[in-house]
């Protein structure tokens, strides 16, 4: 029997392999949801930005007034999900795209997120995904602070005033006695819808980046130290969680929310022998320093 010939006879199949392709890509991205969430997620924004500016004369013009504040609070929420799912998509992760959270709250919303479908491969790209939400939000939120604390105004607290007082950061400290020098005493920055709404995008960021379990700041903390180290980060910053609650309530809330639904435990890579190379330990401590001048240890008043 010619081997050489029936072998030559035989019909050939030739498999092209692509780089960077997955067969998931060729699947048609529903995007239905996300588009609904964040439709309902704008107007909520919107009515609690108009509800901040006035309850008189409502209408079309007042709620119009609501986009001062909704607009750049999206677009900061937004700029963070949209950094960790192109992050994610650069590693052939396969990722959601946003899910804005519409709420009756005071600011209008949970926040937002994205569901990673695949395992994590090794450190460097967890590095990746988790670092590249907080600093590109914080890029965006940085010069909105910037721009809400030039407009907004110092004003008289009258004896018996009521209202929320916010918190100070590091970040927000500097910002403010550079643009208007030491508030005098039995006076206030009243903040501008603008303001508030970059001022909450760096809370949130800040919330995102305690090196909690997997948080974003989960996600670094274990791609710099390793699992075993990071572990026990975590268990120390959710242990201090508890007496921050006497300055704010929430921290108690958050550390519950840490323990019993997002959980302290940071999940393996799939090849954890990787190192984490010298660039992406130095965007870990840019990181690291965004946490700290963005934290506020007292929120709200």
């Amino acid at each position: 029997m010619d081997i050489e010939r029936t072998a030559n006879d035989l019909p050939k199949r030739i498999i092209l392999l692509r780089p960077g392709k997955r067969p998931l890509d060729n699947k048609k991205v529903k995007i239905s949801l996300n588009i609904i969430l964040f439709v309902a997620t704008l107007i909520t924004t919107t009515l609690a930005g108009a509800v901040m500016e006035s309850m008189k004369n409502i209408g079309i013009t007042w709620f119009l007034s609501g986009f001062k504040f909704s607009l750049p609070l999206l677009l900061i929420l937004g700029t963070h999900e949209i950094g960790h799912y192109f992050a994610a998509r650069r590693h052939n992760i396969s990722s959601s795209l946003p899910y804005f959270i519409p709420a009756p709250t005071l600011i209008g919303t949970f926040g937002a997120f994205i569901k990673l479908k695949d395992r994590i491969k090794d450190k460097n790209s967890l590095l990746d995904i988790g670092a590249s939400g907080p600093i590109a939000g914080f890029l965006v939120a940085l010069p909105i602070l910037i721009l809400g604390v030039a407009e907004s105004k110092i004003v008289l607290i009258e004896k018996g005033a009521i209202g929320i007082k916010l918190g100070n950061s590091i970040i927000l400290s500097f910002i403010v006695n550079f643009l208007h020098g030491a508030i005098p005493k039995n006076h206030d920055l009243s903040f501008s819808p603008m303001a508030f709404a970059a001022w909450l995008g760096l809370f949130v960021t800040a919330l995102n980046l305690l090196p909690v379990g997997q948080l974003d700041g989960g996600h670094i903390i274990y791609s710099l130290v390793g699992k075993s180290k990071a572990k026990t980060i975590s268990w120390i910053v959710f242990a201090l969680l508890i007496p921050l609650g006497i300055l704010w309530i929430g921290w108690l809330f958050w550390a519950l929310l840490l323990f019993f639904i997002l959980g302290t435990k940071h999940p393996p890579v799939s090849y954890p022998s990787i190192p984490l190379n010298r660039e992406r330990r130095l965007i870990g401590i840019i990181c690291i320093i965004i946490f700290i001048i963005t934290f506020t240890p007292r929120p709200f008043y």
